[in-house]
């Protein structure tokens, strides 16, 4: 396979809920993630780190390569924001200011489409389509390169119910929400179509990696 679809970094909790039901303006993830994803905040490599310390080592090593090889990302509405239906405010450019962390071309999914909007490195693509026509799209921007598959846990289901997804490493964090929206009810869900291994973290998560069979 020449271009990958991939899932990296991923956090979910041990009951698979990586977002809460009522997303809002304030609260992105309709939960409060800070503990499912401090494993993350908490190595050097951090790309919101303001000091010098960190941890190195397993942990750190997947978020390193969160960027490797990657020309193009896939997200849903969700993960750009938080209003729904019909776009009310075209001002809104998504949470991530005017320099955004991916530095590819990203393709929003919606059922709304809007004008292309550039932040930095950063462009924008507002598309309503399926996951093939959307991932067709995403390969030809990459130019020959991966892409990644962001989220939110929805735009994820879709394109694993496609059988589009190649490799997915997804870290599940030791806490409980006990309701959101889940990813799974266990990842054995995946294994007819995947190789799976987990990988123990000392920092208490624990990474799941599948890659197609």
């Amino acid at each position: 396979m020449s271009q990958l679809l991939r899932v990296q970094n991923f956090t979910i909790s041990s009951d698979g809920v990586a977002c809460g039901e009522n997303q809002t303006f304030e609260s992105p993830f309709g939960l409060d993630p800070g503990e499912m994803l401090s494993w993350a905040g908490a190595t050097a490599s951090w790309a919101m780190r303001t000091d010098s310390g960190g941890s190195r080592g397993l942990d750190d090593y997947f978020i390193r390569d969160f960027s490797h090889n990657i020309g193009a990302e896939i997200m849903g509405r969700n993960k750009f924001g938080p209003q729904r239906g019909p776009w009310e405010n075209l001002d809104w450019d998504g949470w991530w200011g005017e320099e955004p962390p991916f530095h590819t071309p990203v393709f929003v999914a919606t059922h709304h489409p809007r004008p292309s909007i550039a932040r930095g490195e950063t462009t924008f693509h507002f598309v309503d389509g399926d996951p093939a026509t959307i991932l067709e799209q995403a390969k030809e921007a990459a130019q020959g390169k991966d892409v990644r598959l962001g989220g939110g846990i929805t735009t994820i289901r879709e394109f694993l119910d496609a059988d589009l997804v190649d490799t997915m490493h997804v870290a599940v964090s030791p806490i409980t929400f006990g309701t959101g929206l889940r990813l799974w009810e266990t990842p054995d869900e995946l294994l007819d179509r995947f190789h799976l291994e987990t990988v123990p973290s000392p920092s208490g998560v624990t990474h799941h990696l599948f890659w197609r069979k």
